[in-house]
């Protein structure tokens, strides 16, 4: 079951209303005692249905947890749909330049203490959430993979593990490998982190990023999952098809 309604973000956009979703697995209903880990996900009109995709396409995750009976609570909120760059703003966690967006101000910094101390703690009280840090996930892709893999590096103590699909590395790969070299990480730290074979190309040096990114982790000891798509793209429909695989890597032993 995903339940809808509108929620503003002050910090970031005002009064403006956006969607919010909350999947609840069936046994919800008949196990009242139950208490249940939380995934948060980016792009959340993206993630249930495909009359609210952008693109026409989700990621059909109810129909995936409800087929599976995974026992695991999903909140996620919608994009900022600005055409000034809305979405690149909220979903960076740095400033940067790029020759076909310009100059974008990194907002992510924001969007994730927003999520962390309004968004997290509406769901852990209106919900049986399991609230503590190794019960409290967070996925996304492209720049919600950016978000993603930057939430769970920054924000280590709130987020155990992370999923990153097709993570947008190109917007400022050294300050993340320096992040990555520096933050207090714990040693129980878990990442699924892919990339569309047939999506390299979209970026000058993405394969090199994705494998000096792929290094600085396991560096630091992260229990990384790392794949290379095969006939992998970067689409809804690609992203579908690897939500077995990122699933099992967050509900592993839980």
């Amino acid at each position: 079951m995903v339940k809808v309604w509108n929620i503003t973000i002050p910090e970031l956009t005002g009064s403006e209303t956006r969607r919010a979703y909350i999947y609840l697995p069936e046994s919800y209903e008949y196990e009242p005692d139950r208490r249940y880990p939380v995934l948060y996900m980016f792009d959340g009109h993206n993630v249930f249905f495909d009359d609210h995709a952008t693109y026409g396409k989700s990621w059909g995750m109810e129909e995936y947890m409800d087929f599976t009976g995974t026992p695991l609570i999903i909140a996620a909120v919608e994009c900022n749909h600005s055409p000034d760059n809305g979405r690149l703003r909220e979903y960076s966690p740095y400033s940067f330049k790029d020759s076909r967006f310009g100059a974008i101000t990194g907002r992510g910094k924001t969007t994730m203490r927003w999520l962390i101390r309004t968004f997290k703690r509406q769901v852990d009280r209106r919900y049986r959430t399991i609230p503590d840090r190794e019960h409290t996930f967070i996925a996304g892709s492209s720049m919600g993979g950016l978000m993603s893999l930057f939430a769970l590096i920054q924000y280590n103590r709130y987020f155990s593990r992370a999923a990153a699909l097709s993570p947008s590395l190109w917007v400022a790969p050294d300050k993340l490998e320096h992040l990555i070299s520096q933050a207090a990480l714990a040693p129980d730290t878990i990442l699924y982190m892919d990339y569309g074979a047939k999506e390299f190309s979209n970026h000058g040096k993405m394969e090199r990023q994705f494998s000096r990114i792929g290094y600085a982790l396991l560096n630091r000891h992260v229990l990384l999952s790392l794949r290379i798509v095969p006939e992998g793209t970067h689409c809804e429909a690609s992203w579908e098809k690897q939500v077995p695989f990122f699933i099992n890597t967050l509900m592993y032993d839980i």
